[in-house]
């Protein structure tokens, strides 16, 4: 009897942690309005990369180049969620959030781009996932393309490097307003176009793989020019998808749209003025204020880039500005880490090759040997909460207080010391994480920030780009053989967090 409840105390004492009560923020922090999600792509879960009719798209064509991808996966399976979509919801549902933000596949609704017909059985998926959602409760927050693009545009025009993609973009997002926007209520055009253009056009580590030295030894390509090319055509993309929903949904369907950008927060790596001259440009440049959300904001970019760029910056014509001049209704901001930044502009020991050179900057997440925050499993994310609430702010004070979604946050595991499923399952690292930037969150909408919604990344495990299912970043262990949903102890928090949800008035 003594043992029993010994073992009672101890099991006791071991979920006190979960106790909302434990925790530094609870839902009541929050707007009753304020959607609380989890989010995922496309690519990332869907697998089922060959079925139904789909098309190839650029990352199921780069994921098969042996080398590229750090175990030598694909996403050719992923999580398999085309074909378990509807227990996938039922992991949605169990945890009480409101809202789901998902990616479409392009080369699912498009095998052809506008070169061919719509495809009726991705049309059917996404429609069958969508009265799912809402007939469970949770708002569908639908991104267009996260990353992934038929592959067919790639060969045809060069993409991202082709004023043609604005026509085929304009096209696809018809098509899914079209379709969907019946019941879908917010729309993001793109997901970290920023990140995206860098890896792709300037260190060739994404699709298309394209640079030049010293950034990267790519079969073609060129660093100093392109990726601001294709950063033109994006931004071009999005504002004729843009018009194209102002124009001929907006007023009937009622729904918000807008883009979905990377944020990194900077910190001077020292008190000299050169470093704090440095972090300001990393911002005016990284964040997704500047290169992207100044002209769609503003109608063109920032005088900074013009002064460091020059002729490499394209201009806008007359139509441009006035397709521009469509405003979004939101900035969806993924955000993880802080990192240092250090002046190039006068110092001569700067590292060559990091996608912040144009800007004169160099990144780092250590000083004097010590790291910014505790680090994560991924590579320069680094547990800094404070990090989120100053890039809200930043946000909030140059765009005039748009609203805002933060449409990514969550935590990585992977390394040596996860050799069980229960290492994996016990995640006490993840839910310190949330807790802390969630109570940052909350902290700047008391300061005035418009922020509507927060989405942890990601429901599940799943594929996570260049390192493949090394890194879990779930809040639902996935069994890549079995394909086995198991919830970490982050869902258990996550579940108890909402249930303290206050009626909506």
């Amino acid at each position: 009897m003594a043992g029993q409840t010994t073992w009672l105390l101890l099991a006791a004492a071991s979920l006190l942690w979960l106790l909302p009560w434990t925790s530094a923020v609870d839902r009541s922090d929050f707007p009753a309005s304020f959607l609380f999600g989890t989010a995922t792509s496309s690519y990332q879960i869907e697998g089922a990369y060959l079925e139904d009719n789909k098309s190839l798209s650029n990352w199921d064509v780069f994921t098969h180049v042996p080398g590229r991808i750090k175990d030598g996966s694909t996403g050719d399976i992923a999580d398999d969620h085309y074909h378990r979509y509807e227990g996938d919801v039922e992991l949605m549902h169990s945890l009480g959030i409101n809202a789901y933000r998902f990616s479409i596949s392009w080369a699912r609704i498009l095998p052809k781009g506008r070169f061919g017909k719509v495809n009726p059985s991705g049309i059917d998926f996404y429609n069958k996932l969508i009265d799912l959602l809402l007939l469970k409760g949770i708002q569908p927050f639908v991104t267009l393309t996260h990353y992934d693009i038929t592959q067919e545009l790639e060969d045809r025009y060069g993409a991202w490097l082709s004023a043609e993609i604005q026509y085929d973009f304009g096209y696809f997002a018809d098509v899914c307003f079209a379709a969907f926007g019946d019941r879908v209520k917010y729309w993001a055009t793109f997901n970290e176009p920023n990140a995206a253009v860098r890896k792709g056009y300037m260190v060739g580590t994404y699709p298309p793989g394209r640079c030049s030295q010293p950034f990267g030894s790519c079969a073609s390509g060129d660093s100093d020019a392109e990726p601001y090319v294709a950063t033109h055509n994006i931004v071009l993309s999005h504002a004729t998808a843009v018009e194209i929903y102002k124009r001929k949904y907006q007023s009937k369907q009622k729904g918000l749209i807008g883009i979905v950008m990377y944020t990194t927060w900077y910190e001077p790596l020292t008190d000299a003025p050169e470093d704090r001259l440095a972090t300001e440009r990393a911002l005016t440049f990284d964040v997704p204020c500047c290169r992207f959300l100044d002209p769609i904001v503003y109608g063109d970019y920032p005088p900074e880039m013009r002064q460091l760029l020059g002729s490499r910056l394209p201009s806008f014509s007359p139509e441009d500005r006035r397709k521009l001049r469509y405003k979004l209704d939101f900035i969806g901001v993924n955000h993880y880490t802080t990192l240092y930044t250090k002046d190039c502009m006068f110092s001569s020991d700067c590292p060559l090759g990091q996608e912040t050179q144009h800007e004169l900057v160099a990144v780092t997440g250590e000083r004097n040997g010590l790291p910014i925050g505790p680090p994560t499993a991924m590579p320069t994310f680094y547990v800094v909460p404070d990090g989120i609430e100053k890039m809200v702010t930043y946000i909030m004070k140059r765009y005039n207080n748009l609203p805002m979604f933060i449409t990514e946050n969550g935590y990585a595991q992977g390394g040596d010391n996860y050799a069980r499923v229960d290492d994996w399952l016990d995640d006490k690292g993840r839910i310190d994480y949330l807790d802390g930037y969630l109570t940052k969150v909350a902290k700047v909408i008391r300061d005035g920030a418009d922020v509507r919604g927060y989405f942890v990344w990601s429901l599940v495990d799943n594929f996570e780009w260049l390192f493949g299912y090394t890194l879990r970043f779930g809040l639902h262990y996935v069994d890549y053989e079995t394909q086995e949903r198991k919830p970490k102890l982050s869902a258990q928090w996550y579940k108890g967090f909402l249930q303290s949800m206050p009626e909506a008035q």
